[in-house]
């Protein structure tokens, strides 16, 4: 009943013991009362309850029960770190026990094993322990015996026999009422489908087990370490530590398992180093190591050795020792037959390459790239990694550059499997060397053109398709109604000055249940994609467009300037500077949007000529008079490109990869798309344009007051030819597809504009912030406009700054007016802006909108 009803099990235990119960009775409360202290709390009280069960055993003179609890405090043992006398113990019972219950016995030495790291010794004991189990007609123990197996299979790497074992698991739960163990099993199997490639199925595997466990209030530390992996994998690094560091302080509140401590420390460090901190990763992998050492447990001592390195490594620590160490510790995994052995090899051939022992480096990589060939996509995309470095250091750049090629398209079969566009975004991450190899030697090598194929590669991927739209889950509807409610409260009551921390809880756990759910979105498109073509981009182009894109080459900014059918290149300033200049300038368009701040306006255009320098460099007297295209990096999503003095008066946009731009190019509108114009609440002026928008075009949907809904707005916005939306705009640093636009009944959210079968052909926000976006991934965009340009969105008009709300209504006049006259969105916006009184309120207004896309 322990693993079937944690809880009552556990109260029926200790009303028997009140009971003066018989030394056999006694025995058997004492252990249930051991089990759920070991596994779900205190493991000093655990101890003590098995060895009084021990002695109740002995007292009734059962050999098979003596044995049972024998193994038990086994376990306990191990688990507080008594790894000697829990051997030991196992001895003993296997010695006492006999047919049925020897069998028990084996079946949790094999766990222990495999807690040790011990796999081919758990596998022989599963052995010669299932066929007693299956004769003996014990579904439950035969279950957990092939359940057990299959997680061993996996650590071997050997997902398929694994699978095979679960299946077979699963329906001998089925028959049982084991509710612990059926969610063990569903948590199981979430873990082979992260190692069989499939994230989405695997979070939602593991977030089905945590309701599983929820319901019968037991602890979930295995689960824990079990989805920071996947989070890991999944690019979300600093959610893994987070979720580590929480179950490290809740294992310690109640004095649990050393081993399951030891175990999240090295998830934290994992999690840690990728989360830009290695100097927690250092921290929490040598507390691990430690842990792991006194606890006899060499095979993971060694993975926390391996991530001791890495983040020493990452520290900017290098030596011929960490080499050796890396080299040792790459031999050791090799002979556990662990499939972390690569990632080893590849790590001392890097160290040993930033030393300069090429020969050193050469013999690492080699053993590091056999692993390109087969198994999971992170493994191969290792050993991709090191051919390249080993043909960097033989100075092949065309070895360089198939090897990075071959990676980048593993990783990108891999990133397709995802459907959420946030995983899509972050997956890229793991392919950042990749692309940066391939730049530098095509630098070297290719010249402009192939730089800017290279540039391309790796940028802004997540656009390059649709995402997979969210299923209809009427859980998932109804989740995101209850938080357009909760937010729509909230902000109700800050504006009454009322206090709203119990509105926010709610909403935060909304929030974690919507982006759960996205999560396990599974991707649907090939991998293949739309390969970027320059010819075709430079035909587009033609003889009077410019599209300028920004690449980073070790922290430098490089100028591609494509256009009049050839691309040439530039060296403009550092990328940290430019940053920093432009943090600067954002600080003064906020103050310029209040009235009285005149005197920051030359403050502000001295740094937009500043910004020039170090962003166009030289290339800033090539542009002509045509129009240009900006392409930035994502780190320079925020820089209001029209404050620049070469492109103050020209028809500028803007594109997060020439490849968007050329997809938007080429965009067609609607044959009948109407024009929507939105209304939301809140605004200063009413949303004043509005109104006059309306008799402009006649025959447009207005949306205001109550008809603004989030329902209504999406069924409106969907295959519209133009689409105005007047509303308040929020940015989420922290959560950037809940970026918000203010309707009636609450926020419409990134994750909203998601569902639509196609956005608006064009789309403008007129208000403040929608065009923030954050910067994940390798060089990746999250937030309002890039979650419309792969829906069909082909330009937006939209904000990077506060801006004052009165200003705004004359420029959006002036906007509407240009595309009456057949205007792009660029061209509109560029006459918008010189439109404007010349004071200092309007200029910065103008100058904070950016035309996005081609429309």
């Amino acid at each position: 009943m322990v693993f079937a009803d944690p809880g009552e099990a556990l109260a029926r235990a200790g009303a028997l013991l009140d009971a003066d119960p018989s030394p056999l009775d006694a025995s058997v409360a004492h252990q249930v009362i051991g089990i759920w202290q070991r596994d779900f709390g205190d493991l000093r009280l655990a101890l003590h309850h098995l060895r009084r069960a021990r002695e109740c055993a002995a007292r009734a003179d059962s050999a098979d029960r003596e044995a049972d609890v024998l193994a038990t405090l086994g376990v306990a043992l191990v688990h507080a770190g008594r790894t000697r006398e829990g051997l030991a113990a196992f001895e003993r019972g296997a010695a006492r026990g006999a047919g049925h219950t020897r069998a028990r016995v084996l079946y949790r030495r094999a766990y222990v094993w495999w807690v040790l790291g011990h796999h081919r010794e758990a596998l022989e004991d599963v052995r010669r322990a299932v066929p007693v189990l299956r004769q003996a007609d014990d579904v439950i123990w035969t279950a957990r015996a092939l359940t057990l197996r299959a997680t061993v299979h996996l650590a071997l790497g050997s997902v398929e026999r694994a699978e095979a074992d679960f299946t077979a698991a699963e329906a001998l739960w089925d028959t049982t009422g084991q509710e612990h163990d059926k969610a063990d099993a569903v948590e199981s199997r979430g873990l082979a489908a992260f190692r069989s490639g499939d994230v989405p199925a695997a979070l939602r595997l593991l977030d089905e087990a945590e309701e599983r466990y929820a319901r019968l209030g037991t602890p979930t530390f295995m689960l824990n370490i079990r989805r920071c992996e996947v989070l890991m994998a999944a690019g979300l690094a600093p959610e893994a530590l987070a979720e580590a560091d929480a179950a490290i302080g809740k294992l310690d509140g109640i004095g649990g398992q050393s081993t399951r401590k030891a175990e999240l420390l090295l998830a934290a460090a994992r999690a840690a180093r990728p989360a830009g901190d290695p100097h927690t990763a250092i921290a929490r992998a040598a507390l691990a190591v430690r842990l792991f050492a006194g606890q006899r447990r060499t095979w993971w001592e060694t993975h926390a050795r391996l991530v001791l390195i890495e983040a020493r490594h990452a520290a900017g620590r290098g030596s011929g020792r960490l080499v050796a160490d890396a080299a040792a510790v790459a031999g050791k995994l090799a002979s556990f037959g662990s499939p972390a052995a690569p990632e080893a090899s590849l790590l001392a051939g890097r160290i040993a390459l930033d030393l300069g022992w090429t020969a050193d480096a050469e013999r690492h990589l080699a053993v590091a790239a056999r692993s390109r060939r087969s198994g999971p996509p992170l493994a191969r995309m290792t050993g991709w990694a090191a051919q390249a470095l080993r043909a960097q250091a033989a100075g092949s750049a065309r070895g360089v550059l198939e090897a990075c090629r071959r990676g980048l398209d593993v990783l990108d079969d891999h990133r397709m499997t995802l459907g959420a566009s946030e995983l899509r975004a972050r997956a890229t991450e793991q392919g950042a060397e990749l692309a940066a190899l391939a730049q530098r030697a095509s630098l070297v090598s290719g010249g402009p053109r192939r730089l800017l194929v290279w540039s391309e590669r790796w940028r802004a991927t997540v656009l390059s398709t649709p995402p997979t739209r969210p299923p209809a889950d009427p859980e998932l509807l109804s989740g995101m109604t209850a938080f357009r409610e909760i937010a729509s409260r909230a902000e109700a009551a800050r504006m009454e000055g009322r206090p709203v921390p119990a509105l926010e809880r709610e909403q935060r756990r909304l929030e974690r249940e919507i982006r759960s759910r996205t999560l396990h979105k599974r991707g649907e498109a090939p991998g293949d994609g739309d390969r970027f073509d320059v010819a075709r981009l430079l035909e587009r182009l033609g003889d009077e467009v410019l599209l300028v894109e920004l690449a980073v080459l070790d922290g430098r900014v490089h100028v591609l300037l494509c256009g009049r059918g050839r691309v040439r290149r530039f060296e403009a300033g550092l990328l940290a500077e430019a940053e920093t200049e432009a943090e600067h300038v954002q600080a003064g368009l906020r103050r310029l949007a209040h009235p009285g701040a005149e005197a920051r306006l030359p403050v502000v255009e001295a740094a937009g000529r500043r910004l020039e320098e170090l962003l166009l460099g030289p290339a800033a007297a090539q542009l002509g008079g045509g129009p240009v295209v900006i392409v930035p990096p994502g780190r320079l999503h925020r820089v209001p490109w029209a404050l620049l003095p070469s492109l103050r008066e020209r028809v500028l946009s803007v594109s997060p990869s020439a490849g968007s731009w050329l997809r938007a190019r080429e965009t067609a509108p609607p044959p009948e798309g109407c024009h929507v114009l939105v209304r939301g609440p809140g605004l200063a002026t009413g949303g004043a344009e509005v109104p006059e928008l309306a008799d402009r075009y006649g025959c447009a949907t207005v949306l205001e007051e109550d008809e603004a809904r989030v329902p209504r707005v999406l069924e409106e916005l969907d295959g519209a030819a133009l689409a105005h939306i007047a509303a308040h705009g929020t940015f989420r640093a922290d959560s950037p597809l809940f970026s918000s636009l203010r309707m009636a009944d609450g926020p419409i959210v990134v994750h909203d504009f998601e569902r639509l079968a196609r956005s608006p052909y064009r789309i403008i926000l007129s208000c403040c912030d929608t065009a923030r976006l954050a910067s994940v991934g390798a060089d990746e965009l999250l937030g309002l406009v890039t979650a419309l340009l792969p829906l069909g969105t082909a330009g937006v008009v939209a904000c990077s700054a506060p801006v004052n709300d009165a200003a705004v209504v004359p420029l959006m006049l002036a906007l509407h007016k240009g595309l009456d006259a057949g205007l792009s969105l660029a061209e509109a916006l560029r006459d918008a802006r010189a439109a404007q009184p010349g004071d200092a309120l309007h200029q910065a207004t103008g100058w904070a909108f950016s035309a996005f896309g081609a429309a």
